[in-house]
């Protein structure tokens, strides 16, 4: 096994990885910010009714479905796509450091990163059926 690439430290994966997820959680947040003055702007004034309970329009439980909200500027739509960023994060991150440890040439490391972003994405994926 060769040494890291120069100039790529620990400390660099790091400050990259730091840097990445609070630019994954600000994104999110504007985006459901955003999202949410979208919903008040449409629907701030109306009164809810609280007698029956209605769940979330099936449009809005696939990703397409929020995405094509979200391009719409939809409230509901661009909330959940500020959602789904801010799970989007973490999972990154994990796909981030792989790559970095790869660069590192750290292959414990990288297999385990693998296998745990394997574990995020199955189990994003619904697990087993």
């Amino acid at each position: 096994m060769t040494g890291p690439r120069p100039g790529w430290t620990d400390e660099r994966l790091a400050r990259w990885i730091g840097n990445l997820l609070r630019l994954g959680v600000v994104t999110a947040a504007a985006v459901v910010l955003l999202g949410g003055t979208l919903y008040l702007a449409r629907h701030g004034m109306e009164t809810p009714s609280y007698r029956v309970f209605h769940g979330e329009p099936a449009a809005f439980r696939s990703v397409g479905g929020i995405f094509g909200s979200a391009a719409h500027l939809g409230g509901r739509g661009t909330i959940q796509l500020g959602l789904l960023l801010l799970i989007a994060t973490p999972i990154s991150r994990v796909a981030f450091a792989a790559l970095g440890f790869a660069m590192e040439r750290d292959r414990t490391y990288v297999v385990v990163s693998l296998i745990v972003l394997a574990t995020l994405l199955f189990s994003l994926a619904g697990g087993p059926r």
